[in-house]
């Protein structure tokens, strides 16, 4: 099942950093966010990605050009005028990213429109490019199998000023507010799987997927809730981007189940 992440926002809220790079790929642990993500549904076993992308996408197509390279042994052989590469070894995760730009002033929706062509007529996954969370993906998606609706978002409960969901006791979403007051409801954090029909609810790059597509599925019934009561955490400015690097470098990281070595320098040591 292919994953699409949105990638394309202009991260105002932490343009410290966004200003020189796309927010997705602004780096926690000494690896970009979007990645920590994307380890996350490889875990998982989900590991064919598209990427929708927008500001400085360019940034983020030569980020993965590298992967390859700066993940390999290699020798370079410049003897007798040539400009010869070797590679001995690799440790690249099994993965297919495309990565689509997807406009620069786009919103949500018509990111999603745009890369319909690369998703086809099957079910995938969905979710954005700046926040961890440690819920079990197989389990969102035995979920949305299980009740037959178009889409399934993950939910989770939190006093934050993100989309507001009213779910009632079959976990059906009966309301859908998009950034209100910190009223303790449970929010709406992406990790969703959506059936081929969404893109029936996507009109053009003005579409604001968290508003009209996600109230019209309200209002059919066809928009579920899977309720995550674990760890979920955005990065929207430098103190949460912070929070997050001290969890990866004291090894408590929730939402890392893999193994990899978190760089060990002065600046994370300090964190501790």
């Amino acid at each position: 099942m292919k994953v699409v992440l949105l990638a394309g926002g202009f991260g105002s809220r932490i343009s410290e950093e966004s200003v020189f790079k796309p927010k997705p790929m602004i780096e926690i642990g000494g690896m970009p966010i979007i990645w920590h993500i994307m380890k996350e549904y490889a875990y998982y076993g989900h590991n064919e990605f598209i990427i929708c992308a927008g500001y400085k996408q360019e940034y983020i197509k030569e980020w993965f050009s590298n992967y390859f390279l700066y993940n390999s042994d290699v020798s370079f052989d410049y003897r007798n005028g040539k400009n010869e590469m070797q590679i001995h070894s690799s440790s690249l995760e099994p993965w297919k990213v495309t990565i689509v730009d997807t406009g620069y002033n786009t919103m949500t929706g018509g990111r999603i429109k745009r890369i319909q062509k690369y998703v086809g007529n099957e079910t995938f996954m969905m979710t954005y490019g700046d926040g961890v969370c440690d819920v079990d993906i197989n389990k969102i998606i035995e979920f949305h199998r299980s009740h037959g609706k178009i889409a399934t978002l993950t939910a989770v409960k939190q006093a934050q000023e993100k989309g507001v969901l009213d779910i009632d006791g079959t976990n059906a979403v009966k309301s859908f507010r998009e950034k209100n007051s910190c009223d303790g409801s449970p929010i709406n954090v992406g990790y969703m799987v959506l059936q081929p029909e969404i893109f029936d609810y996507l009109t053009d790059d003005k579409c604001v997927f968290e508003q009209e597509p996600l109230r019209r599925l309200v209002e059919q019934g066809q928009l579920m809730s899977y309720i995550h009561s674990g760890f979920w955490q955005c990065m929207d400015n430098i103190r949460e981007k912070t929070m997050l690097e001290k969890l990866l470098a004291n090894n408590v990281a929730p939402w890392k189940k893999w193994e990899r070595i978190v760089p060990n320098n002065e600046f994370f040591n300090n964190l501790k």
